[in-house]
């Protein structure tokens, strides 16, 4: 019978409501909060994790539960370890993703230029996903726009909020920003002003990569490699010295009137007698030099290229190297300059610009081709090919190189000197898995430029400058004017620079402020400094120093040439140190054709439905069954598997709690004992795993147990549990008692990181405050240790568990295949065994025969395996 002290126990517990319930339990009482006292504990005290914020434009998908949950399962385990768990969480709403749906659904596109008006209201709200053409958006000045997408992104944060508190992340939600907020725009404008005056940042007239469609600079960091369908194009110069032809290949035709040198490889013996002479263009007679540089590619095409300003990066480094002259043909709008090029002196090439000016890229390409033909400059007919073009990641066509002034943050693209200090904090940083270091060294290895932080966007933080006007109306840009930081943070489209007057913007001798924002990453490779109170602007100095620098960085594989990099950058520019300890890096989730779950693909899943369906508990087991840096598949096989495992805990739990607590001294028996000292090890391979960021392992040791513990060791010792009742339990009653309350108390606490659901429900059921419970919660509760496991186990060989478990199933074996019932009587049994298995068995030897019901059990030793034999059932008149 169940002791008469048993917790309060339902009768048939359920899994249904538990998300519900115990966030608003977890809410009210503050469970995950940060120095609730408001007091910031000390550095050696906290465990700080700089939490990815995620896009707040749209949905989250299937990936951000994977990832999060991992995040969520490091913050659980150290909270339990004794530390102060600072888990932050932020939301991105400061990039283009946003713009773009805020301009479609309110039907408002942001023009910096225009004065604010306080009393706007958009045309439209909600626009269904529809694209509105920009002719048919309205104009709006940027603070005005910037309120629209707070507007629209707050709708988003809370869908956010409420499906991470569902999934059940520990996040302390009073320690929440946005990458857009007063705080955050702060933070960035008041790192730039720091970079701008010891010379980090700065601003340069230069080629760069830019998007047509999004009309904006895009950095390095956010090209990406596509093949796209092109054609070499054998075109022939001539040699200015004897008319000769020179034949190139070209898959860009229509850059011919931007041609400024033919560059080959210094050791190529074709072209080594032409260094130094020049060739002239065909169809536009420009006289251009031949020259070498060792970036040229002898086995690619005719071996020789032109050099155009500029076609791909290439072009820019024999540019800047080979000192050339700037000739541009192609505009910021992707079309050939309207305007004929001066550099073309002929009246037949100005003749044959005038039909390519305004034209696409594309339409070009048809027209200069058709000319080549006529003049009898094209060697041959256009061969098809698949080239690779650089893309901006969010665009859809390929990118150009255009000249204009932008900003720059150094980062080791351009000084050896910095470069090498990065790689070595790369070094300095713990990566998990390890080999994702090579990812980072690679991406710093390969840079070629510093990081170009101004896009000429609308919504984003503003660059923090405005530039004085002279008598002749133009901008000084090399004399810009700079906030004073108390006065952060500012919107120089709208706000004035100290010292002159609104009425002066735009005049002779007034001011203009500078229209770009910062890109993206420059805000969020502050998050660090974001949450963790660094800065003027609602800074908090305690703070900053309780949780700098911090212990973890999670995120995904693909932003580490980004986010990683880019917050490396800040921190040893700002502080000369690493801004984390540790990276863990997740995998992606592939879908069944084993492709990369993304949105642009369109083979997303998104995870409301799965949490309804099989609950949080089930969907977090499936994330936490994959290591980190491992893609895994998307599988609702493995979300079911882990529903079952929660139920089970909740069963299991109900069996063990309905004898109530016992004293752990009175373990005596030696499969009690042997149980608890195989826990012990779980317990030891447990905590290892988790702090060596291997939560797929901890999982797997503590669950293959835990189905031990249930299948075999409950079975074994359920009837010498039951025996007796409270005041007459004997000493193997007792020691069983024991055992099963300790090892629940246990793993309860091994499965918190994983099932917080399931095991906060069971662990309230004997903490509940009205039966005397201290009402913790079994995430407040200490992490298991196995010194204790061990000083009650003793010498216990933990093996002798499954020794008499492999022995209890050979007996039911031999009845499931009698077909009698479990409970049938067994007169005898022969259990053969090698010696060591049988000195197992024998201490253990009353639970064999009680929990399989025999009678005579006689144990012989042989063989090289435990075998069960002669098995005689009793007959049903017996």
């Amino acid at each position: 019978m169940p002791d008469a002290r048993a917790p309060q126990v339902p009768d048939k517990p359920s899994l249904d409501g538990l998300e519900e319930r115990w966030a608003s339990v977890w809410e009210a009482q503050g469970t995950y909060r940060f120095a609730p006292d408001g007091r910031t504990p000390a550095r050696e005290d906290v465990f700080s994790i700089d939490t990815p914020p995620p896009t707040a434009s749209g949905s989250l998908h299937v990936g951000h539960v994977f990832s999060y949950t991992h995040t969520d399962l490091v913050a659980r385990f150290r909270r339990m370890r004794g530390d102060q768990v600072f888990y932050p969480i932020g939301w991105d709403d400061n990039g283009l993703p946003t713009e773009r749906r805020v301009q479609n659904y309110f039907g408002v596109r942001c023009d910096p230029s225009l004065p604010h008006d306080p009393d706007f209201e958009p045309p439209q709200r909600g626009g269904e996903g529809r694209s509105v053409r920009a002719a048919d958006q309205v104009p709006v000045d940027r603070r005005t726009f910037t309120r629209l997408c707070g507007e629209l992104t707050a709708e988003d944060e809370k869908a956010f909020e409420a499906l991470f508190r569902r999934l059940g992340l520990s996040v302390d939600w009073t320690q929440q920003y946005t990458t857009i907020g007063d705080r955050a725009r702060a933070v960035s404008q008041q790192a730039f002003l720091e970079s701008l005056e010891r010379g980090e940042a700065y601003q340069a007239q230069a080629p760069g990569l830019w998007d047509v469609t999004f009309q904006t600079a895009v950095a390095q960091a956010e090209l990406e490699a596509r093949d796209y369908p092109g054609a070499y194009h054998r075109v022939a110069f001539s040699r200015t010295d004897s008319g000769e032809p020179l034949v190139v290949e070209t898959t860009r035709p229509e850059l011919v009137p931007a041609v400024v040198a033919l560059v080959a490889h210094p050791d190529d013996e074709r072209y080594q007698p032409l260094f130094g002479t020049t060739v002239r263009s065909p169809l536009f007679d420009v006289e251009v030099p031949v020259l070498a540089h060792p970036a040229a590619e002898p086995d690619k095409g005719a071996g020789i290229a032109m050099c155009c300003t500029f076609g791909d990066l290439t072009d820019v480094q024999w540019w800047r190297d080979l000192r050339l002259p700037t000739r541009p043909v192609v505009g910021r709008d992707g079309r050939l300059l309207r305007e004929t090029p001066s550099w073309l002196a002929t009246d037949a090439g100005r003749a044959v610009y005038a039909d390519l000016a305004g034209k696409t890229a594309f339409s070009a390409r048809e027209a200069v081709v058709a000319a080549l033909r006529r003049s009898g400059d094209l060697d041959g007919e256009p061969v098809p090919t698949q080239r690779k073009a650089n893309f901006f990641e969010k665009g859809d066509k390929p990118l150009e190189i255009v000249t204009s002034r932008q900003w720059y943050l150094r980062n080791g693209g351009r000084d050896a000197d910095l470069r090498q200090a990065l790689l070595d904090r790369g070094a300095e940083l713990d990566f998990h898995p390890s080999f994702m270091r090579v990812r980072y060294e690679n991406w710093v290895g390969g840079l070629t430029g510093d990081w170009l932080i101004s896009r000429q966007r609308s919504y984003g933080v503003p660059l923090p400058v405005w530039y004085p006007l002279g008598e002749d109306g133009e901008p000084r840009h090399d004399a810009p004017i700079t906030p004073d930081v108390a006065d952060l943070p500012v919107d120089p489209s709208s706000d004035a620079p100290a010292g002159y007057e609104e009425s002066r913007r735009g005049a002779p001798g007034g001011f203009v402020g500078e229209t770009d924002v910062m890109d993206t990453w420059a805000t969020s490779s502050l998050s660090p400094q974001i949450a963790g109170g660094w800065g003027h602007h609602g800074g908090d100095a305690d703070l900053w120093a309780g949780v700098a620098p911090y212990d973890l960085r999670p995120q995904g594989q693909d932003i580490i040439r980004t986010w990683l990099f880019s917050t490396v950058v800040r921190a040893h520019l700002q502080d000369d140190a690493l801004p984390w300890r540790d990276a863990a890096i997740s995998g992606w989730i592939l879908d069944p054709d084993r492709k990369k779950m993304s949105k642009s693909k369109g083979n997303v899943v998104t995870p409301v439905d799965l949490l309804e369906k099989h609950g949080s508990d089930a969907v977090r087991y499936w994330a936490a069954s994959a290591r980190l840096g491992s893609d895994a598949t998307f599988d609702e096989a493995q979300m079911k598997v882990g529903r079952r495992l929660a139920i089970k805990v909740l069963n299991a739990s109900r069996f063990v709690l309905g004898f109530g607590a016992a004293p752990v001294d009175d373990v005596a028996e030696p499969l009690d004992r042997a149980m608890l000292a195989g826990l012990a090890d779980v317990v030891e391979e447990a905590t290892a795993a988790l702090e060596a960021y291997d939560h797929q392992r901890a999982l797997a040791v503590t669950e293959t147990f835990f189905w031990r513990f249930c299948d075999d060791y409950l079975e074994l010792v359920k009837d010498r549990a039951y025996a007796g009742g409270e005041a007459d339990a004997g000493a193997g009653a007792r020691s069983a008692r024991a055992a099963l309350s300790s090892a629940l108390d246990v793993l309860l606490r091994l499965l918190a990181p994983f099932l917080p659901f399931a095991t906060e429900e069971v662990w309230s059921w004997s903490h509940d405050p009205a039966d005397g419970g201290d009402g913790r919660s079994v995430h407040r509760a200490t992490w298991p240790d196995a010194a204790p496991l061990r000083a009650v186990a003793g010498d216990a060989d933990p093996r002798v568990l499954a020794v008499v478990a492999g022995a209890l199933a050979g007996v039911r074996k031999a009845k499931s295949q009698a077909k009698v019932s479990q409970r049938t009587e067994a007169v005898r049994a022969l259990v053969t065994a090698p010696s060591a298995d049988l000195a197992l068995l024998r201490p253990a030897a009353d639970d064999l025969r009680g929990a399989g019901r025999v009678g005579d059990l006689d144990l012989a030793e042989g063989g090289d395996e435990l075998v069960v034999s002669d098995v005689e059932l009793a007959t049903a008149d017996a």
